[in-house]
C-alpha cells in the first residue's frame, strides 16, 4: 500500500516497537501455501522496519484463541516483548482488527470503511490512511509527554 513504509519508518523513529498481527486462514482452508505466506512474512521483515509478524492460520470454526477479534496474538507478544498494552495502538482496516485491539486494551485506529463494522464497536480513531494514523499516534503521544 502507498505511504507503508514511510508510515513505518516515522513510528520506528519515534520509538515504536512494530507488531504485526495477521490471520491467515486460508492456509487451514486449503487454498493458500504455509510457504507462500511465509514468503509475503519474509519481505515485509525485509522492506519494512517491523520487530516481529505473528500469525494465526486457524480458520473461525478452530475456534482459537489467537484469531481475531480474540487478542491472543496481541497478548502473547505483549508477553514476549514486554509491551503495556494500554499504552499500545493497534491499526487496522477490519472490525476484527478493532475488536481484538479493544479486547486487549489497546487504543484503535481504523483505517478505510472498516466492513461490517458493528455499530457497538467504536475505534478510538478513524481515518483513510495509515500515515494519518500515525501523525494521530504520534499526536496522542505529544499530548500524554506534555500531560
Amino acid at each position: 500500500m502507498p505511504g507503508v513504509s514511510g508510515a513505518c519508518a516515522l513510528l520506528k523513529g519515534a520509538g515504536f516497537l512494530l507488531i504485526v498481527v495477521t490471520n491467515q486462514p486460508d492456509v487451514s482452508r486449503g487454498s493458500a501455501r504455509l510457504e507462500s505466506v511465509e514468503a509475503i512474512n519474509q519481505h515485509l521483515r525485509a522492506n519494512l522496519p517491523v520487530d516481529d509478524i505473528r500469525v494465526c492460520y486457524h480458520d473461525d470454526r478452530d475456534g482459537c484463541s489467537c484469531r481475531k477479534p480474540n487478542p491472543g496474538l496481541l497478548l502473547q507478544a505483549a508477553i514476549d516483548w514486554k509491551i503495556n498494552l494500554a499504552g499500545s495502538f493497534m491499526i487496522g482496516d477490519r472490525w476484527k482488527d478493532i475488536e481484538a485491539g479493544k479486547r486487549a486494551g489497546c487504543r484503535t485506529i481504523l483505517v478505510g470503511e472498516g466492513a461490517g463494522l458493528p455499530g457497538n464497536l467504536c475505534p478510538d480513531h478513524r481515518t483513510n490512511s495509515l500515515l494519518d494514523a500515525v501523525g494521530w499516534i504520534i499526536q496522542q503521544e505529544s499530548v500524554v509527554q506534555e500531560g
